[in-house]
């Protein structure tokens, strides 16, 4: 089955199938993740929300290829993540996948420009110049291209860390607790831009997060608890 569909003007861009994801901890088994179904469409900005060990991050793993499940699929575009060996995963992973991570994860000796262009420059692709600068003037850093992390505020940070996310052009971005290191007011303009550039730019985002207010941006709110999804995960629904 192809699950890079067309639906009317809709394409499924991520797909999970019967997702399960268990470990043994002091003889116990503990299911992490208890047959996930769900689809994302290109272009949705998808917030996934549940409380600390409801599954969150561990499906957020999955969905990035960064942990491989017990069993189950994981779908980007027409890609079984999971088929790949790990060479093969880790350079679809570059390729397809942007990561935007709480700590931020900038390289300290890089500036805002080379922290930027650091994935493309690692699969060794030329840089397209143009839309740098694009990504850099909607997210308000033209003036911070030539500056090095340590001299720049948290929301700068982060915002650093959603154009290194763009300009690879993924086919979707996945960010775990965004704003989890910046107070609610950058937060919330942090958040705005996300949201912004993903329409701006046509990128699927999918968002983890326990903050209720921060979930309310999104398209669609998907609810996980002990491992399943208990709403949202329908794109019926």
């Amino acid at each position: 089955m192809d699950y890079f569909f067309k639906g009317g003007t809709k394409v499924v861009v991520l797909h999970t199938e019967n997702l399960k994801k268990y470990y043994e901890e002091k003889g116990n088994q503990i299911k992490a993740l208890d047959g996930i179904n769900l689809s994302i469409n290109q272009g949705e900005f998808a917030a996934i929300v549940g409380t600390s060990g409801s599954g969150k991050s561990t499906l957020l793993h999955m969905l990035g290829g960064l942990d491989r499940p017990t069993s189950g699929k994981v779908m980007v575009e027409d890609k079984d993540l999971f088929s790949l060996k790990n060479e093969a995963l880790t350079i679809f992973r570059r390729r397809k996948i942007g990561f935007v991570f709480q700590a931020f994860n900038l390289v300290p000796v890089l500036n805002v420009y080379e922290n930027i262009v650091l994935p493309i420059e690692l699969d060794g692709n030329q840089v397209d110049e143009e839309f740098v600068n694009r990504v850099l003037h909607t997210l308000g850093l033209e003036e911070k291209r030539t500056s090095m992390p340590s001299h720049l505020s948290g929301g700068q940070q982060q915002r650093v860390a959603i154009a290194r996310a763009l300009v690879t052009k993924p086919s979707i971005v996945l960010a775990d607790e965004p704003t989890g290191n910046l107070d609610s007011k950058t937060s919330q303009d942090v958040l705005s831009l996300l949201k912004v550039t993903g329409q701006k730019f046509n990128q699927t985002i999918v968002m983890i997060t326990h903050n209720e207010g921060i979930a309310q941006m999104a398209d669609r709110i998907i609810r996980i608890e002990d491992g399943k999804i208990v709403k949202g995960g329908d794109l019926n629904a």
